[in-house]
């Protein structure tokens, strides 16, 4: 599939055989239009986005959960080795690994959506901080930050597609 900066990245399409062997899962990930009324309500001054590099292939599979997600391509078997992009939980369990993380680094207030997080402050100097304290706890979880992904400190910013 191609994404928008002109790279490839695989992406299973699951409406096949997954959907009959997945159990049903809570979702955990918070609605997008709760996260902009809370947002809003901050009334802040200045914001930093961060966005994780590739989360999904961040997380591994547990290896006895490998053989669900094979597959066969032109006669050859493969199987995911991570959390594969097109399955119905790779949003819930990405999310909530992140969000565990975040929590025990005890990084500071934002919101999070999947792998969209989003600081906000008086300043941009508070604002650079609390992003880079939240870089630093993903990097020690063991999630990839893209420099480019990162974006602030600013008075206006674009989160989950709305300034």
């Amino acid at each position: 599939m191609a994404s928008t900066e002109v790279q490839w990245r695989v992406e299973a399409d699951s409406r096949l055989s997954w959907p009959e062997v997945t159990p049903p899962m809570s979702a955990a990930v918070p609605d997008m239009l709760e996260l902009h009324y809370e947002l809003e309500s901050k009334a802040a001054k200045w914001y930093a986005t961060i966005d994780i590099a590739n989360a999904f292939f961040s997380i591994p599979l547990a290896a006895e959960c490998r053989p669900q997600f094979a597959f066969t391509w032109r006669g050859v078997q493969y199987t995911w080795n991570r959390l594969p992009q097109g399955w119905k939980h790779s949003p819930t369990i990405c999310h909530g690994l992140i969000q565990t993380a975040l929590e025990k680094g005890e990084a500071p207030e934002h919101l999070q959506y999947i792998d969209d997080i989003i600081v906000w402050g008086n300043s941009a100097e508070e604002v650079s901080e609390k992003g880079k304290n939240i870089v630093q706890i993903l990097l020690k979880a063991g999630f990839a930050i893209k420099q480019s992904k990162v974006k602030g400190p600013a008075q206006e910013i674009q989160f989950l597609g709305i300034k």
